[in-house]
């Protein structure tokens, strides 16, 4: 039986009660939704091992003119190895840590992902969900940013929040997860093994995938399927906490309960993709607690439709309309409208030139 919080009267989404803390929120949430289940957990393993291995049977005997249906499928299975070490790296997959990360490498590998380093960064987001210049995840340019950038600084930008989000995700893993410096102490150093686990595990991989199949193997096997895990990676990241009315906040107006609850967004996709990325996509009770395993958050999130529905932002529904208008509006902050696009704000700046002029 969960306790309801008192909360104004008709509340709506927009409307935040600034004295509304997360704490409030948990005590909303089953207890047992909290609790790791050792069988459930295992279970997602092998089972998504054994998708992943369905996947390369069929990239190894399918026709050519089947192999987009078999990358796409083989690349979402491999997203479940990303999303059941997302688990490991909050700590929800597992009692004792070194389970967390030693499943979390392993599973990370075939991806060439550093466990430690995504870790750390992604628990950043958490700490910092909406906030400008803290979130790490998908925080759009302030107007003065994107103006001093050059030509091809703007032109870049627009690409990855643009028609080109899905590559966006390949940037941030190249940019950021392999950079131990940026780190300091005991995260500098976990940070490079997981670096270093990587590299080592690439040096060894790929000249043996080559040896075996050839250039086209090393596209056929692993480029495209990887290519794919980046493509959700990017939607699922982006679509979790973009929209045209959800704002980012400075920090001295940020308030943790309103960016995580309101902030977050629950969209619906393909059931096969919600089996096979394990629910990923039901995200808003995993930012009002980490510590909820990936097959207890639908559990979860009935709790906050009940008792804190009001303040949830509508649910979508995933579809190409719903990526074109991220993409072509939510590109850069605007205080008054959350978000203006690239065109908007170039419209904006040539008035106020011809103003001054």
């Amino acid at each position: 039986m969960t306790t309801l919080i008192p909360q104004p009267q008709q509340p709506t989404y927009g409307s935040f009660n600034p004295e509304t803390r997360l704490k409030d929120i948990l005590k909303t949430i089953p207890k047992e939704c909290f609790q790791r289940d050792r069988l459930q957990a295992w279970s997602q393993v092998f089972i998504n091992i054994f998708m992943v291995v369905v996947g390369y049977v069929g990239l190894a005997i399918a026709p050519w003119y089947l192999l987009p249906f078999v990358w796409i499928f083989t690349g979402t299975a491999l997203t479940g190895f990303f999303v059941i070490a997302h688990d490991c790296g909050h700590r929800s997959f597992a009692k004792r840590r070194w389970v967390n990360d030693l499943v979390g490498h392993t599973l990370l590998l075939p991806l060439i992902y550093p466990f430690h380093s995504w870790r750390i960064l992604h628990n950043h987001h958490h700490l910092h969900t909406n906030k400008i210049g803290e979130d790490n995840a998908w925080q759009p340019f302030q107007p003065e940013f994107y103006a001093s950038l050059g030509s091809l600084g703007q032109w870049g930008y627009r690409l990855m929040r643009g028609e080109f989000w899905w590559m966006a995700s390949t940037l941030h893993w190249g940019a950021l997860h392999f950079n131990w410096t940026r780190f300091e102490g005991k995260q500098r150093e976990q940070v490079r093994f997981s670096a270093m686990l990587v590299i080592v595990f690439a040096a060894i991989a790929f000249p043996l995938l080559f040896a075996t199949t050839g250039f086209w193997g090393v596209i056929k096997f692993w480029f495209i399927p990887w290519l794919v895990y980046h493509f959700w990676m990017s939607t699922f990241t982006l679509v979790h906490h973009t929209a045209v009315d959800i704002p980012f906040y400075h920090p001295h107006e940020w308030n943790a309960a309103r960016s995580q609850l309101s902030g977050t967004i629950h969209c619906n996709y393909p059931q096969w993709v919600e089996f096979l990325c394990h629910d990923i996509s039901v995200h808003i009770p995993h930012h009002i607690s980490t510590a909820i395993p990936s097959y207890k958050l639908w559990q979860a999130y009935r709790s906050l439709q009940q008792n804190w529905g009001d303040y949830l932002h509508p649910e979508s529904n995933f579809s190409w309309s719903l990526m074109q208008e991220i993409t072509s509006q939510c590109h850069i902050y605007d205080p008054d409208n959350c978000y203006q696009s690239c065109q908007e704000f170039r419209l904006g700046n040539r008035k106020s030139g011809q103003v001054k002029s």
